[in-house]
């Protein structure tokens, strides 16, 4: 195992995944976890985060020394580094000509930490601070023209980057994670989403209990993936639930259900509609129509939710790291309707089974594909639970509400005629709160605007705008205002992950 000690890095379970992508187990804890606590995990490896404070800040987040002592190998990672360089006894300083992005490390020493490596390599950094002053027996294993960003210790197999080499955009950022893992650490690549699968179940089984579990199911890959592995493990004690909340795509219930079916996992579908449309009346502001949607959702729930029943949720880390810190000290973006109060509370009771909470959106297809899932089933675009409701900007009406289905029926069924359905990580269709001047049949007219989104992504934590072909954006764009009265100017989201999110709202 290599333990992640997080420091309220966003891209702490990035670490974590790409060293799981070696078949190597890890697992993210706090900073501050007690040395009882972390000893008894027994890691053979520890990786620091990084983190968005300055380490020399009044209440910035310290390591603890005795982390270092503990004998096994360590990497800090940005402010990972600097965290070891305070803690034995070095000096950070806020620096003059601060780094943002790529950058080039030229190491100055060969260590098994760049083993297999070019002497020059095109790294990604994001700080503004640097080591001023090394601790005793530390050397510089590479820099850049303005900072020192790799130091190590040849006696302890203690290591710092300055750089992040678990981002995409480090050139061999994998081969330097693999280096530290298997060559320095002693890992073995022997954890694969088969024993996952088995660890989950054998955990399921025993957390269960003869309890009943409520599912909710979206017919998405997540909550999909989550009611096989729950059905695997439980059986008929699973009960899946489907909600009709009204902002659903067009035809999805009846697709849902058919699709829970033919996987032999029977499934309950509630027609709520009426009643979530009424709360969402009026409503502009995107925060309050995910709470009243995830509150609605639960309110639901409570009529197939017994006293000792248990809730399960399709939830994944970046819907976690997005709502609020679990790990670290990590700022909160957007809060996510699996963490409304009313499941928080569940939680605090210990009724909330969320076994896919620590992967990412990549490692449940893998999960998937090993329990033996379509490929229309696991690569089905994400679409989360409050739906087209944070896909319509300002206020839902049933007129709003109807365009936007429409719309985006039409471009999800051309970019299947195109062929690139299955090429794009999520596509979809925006009803903008703003109207457009156009001209049709020689009259004026004063229409909504739709806007076209599509990213590329591995993870969902971030992501690039899809270059779809310019045909088939023109034949859904002709689609949308000539099939649809209402409509009549369509654009296209270029806009990446971040500085933008994925979805508008």
């Amino acid at each position: 195992m290599i333990v992640v000690l997080d420091f309220g890095s966003q891209y702490s379970q990035l670490i974590a995944r790409k060293i799981r992508q070696l078949n190597v187990y890890t697992e993210i804890v706090p900073f501050n976890t007690p040395m009882k606590e972390l000893a008894a995990m027994a890691p053979e490896g520890i990786v620091l985060s990084g983190g968005p404070a300055n380490i020399y800040a009044p209440g910035a987040p310290q390591l603890d020394k005795a982390v270092l002592e503990m004998g096994v190998p360590v990497l800090g990672i940005c402010y990972g580094m600097q965290a070891i360089s305070v803690a034995l006894g070095g000096k950070v300083n806020h620096s003059d000509k601060r780094e943002y992005g790529h950058a080039i490390v030229e190491f100055k020493t060969k260590d098994a930490l760049w083993h297999g490596l070019d002497k020059k390599q095109k790294v990604w950094m994001s700080h503004q601070d640097r080591v001023t002053k090394l601790p005793r027996g530390f050397q510089v294993l590479g820099e850049t023209e303005s900072c020192p960003a790799a130091i190590y210790h040849p006696k302890r197999s203690i290591y710092g980057v300055q750089f992040h080499p678990e981002v995409h955009h480090t050139q061999h950022g994998d081969h330097i994670l693999n280096n530290f893992a298997i060559r320095i650490c002693g890992c073995k690549s022997d954890w694969l989403m088969k024993n996952f699968i088995d660890r989950t179940i054998e955990d399921l089984r025993e957390s269960v209990g003869e309890r009943r579990v409520i599912c909710g199911v979206s017919g998405g890959v997540d909550s999909t993936v989550l009611a096989s592995l729950l059905h695997r493990a439980i059986g008929d004690r699973l009960q899946c639930v489907f909600v009709d909340n009204g902002v659903l795509r067009q035809d999805e219930a009846a697709e849902v259900v058919d699709r829970f079916k033919s996987i032999g996992i029977q499934i309950k579908l509630v027609r709520a509609g009426s009643r979530f449309l009424n709360l969402l009346k009026g409503v502009s502001d995107p925060e309050k129509k995910r709470k009243i949607i995830g509150k609605s959702f639960i309110d639901v729930f409570f009529k197939y939710l017994k006293n000792d029943d248990l809730l399960a949720q399709g939830t994944l880390y970046p819907d976690v790291i997005e709502s609020v810190s679990t790990k670290g000290p990590s700022a909160t973006i957007k809060t996510h309707h699996n963490r409304v109060q009313e499941v928080l509370n569940l939680i605090k009771q210990g009724r909330v089974v969320e076994p896919l909470k620590e992967l990412f959106k990549d490692e449940v297809r893998e999960v998937g594909k090993e329990l033996g899932l379509s490929k229309e089933t696991l690569w089905r675009h994400p679409f989360h639970g409050p739906g087209l409701a944070v896909r319509i900007l300002g206020a839902l009406t049933p007129k709003r509400l109807s365009l936007l289905r429409q719309a985006d029926t039409i471009y999800i069924e051309e970019m299947h005629k195109a062929g690139v359905y299955y090429d794009v990580w999520q596509g979809f269709a925006v009803l903008l709160p703003v109207k457009a001047v156009g001209v049709m049949g020689d009259e004026r007219t004063y229409e909504h605007v739709i806007a076209l989104r599509a990213v590329e992504s591995v993870d969902g934590m971030t992501a690039d705008w899809s270059r779809l072909p310019y045909d088939m954006l023109a034949r859904a764009s002709n689609r949308i205002i000539n099939e649809i009265k209402g409509i009549n100017r369509v654009v296209y989201d270029i806009s990446s992950k971040p500085p933008s999110t994925i979805e508008w709202e």
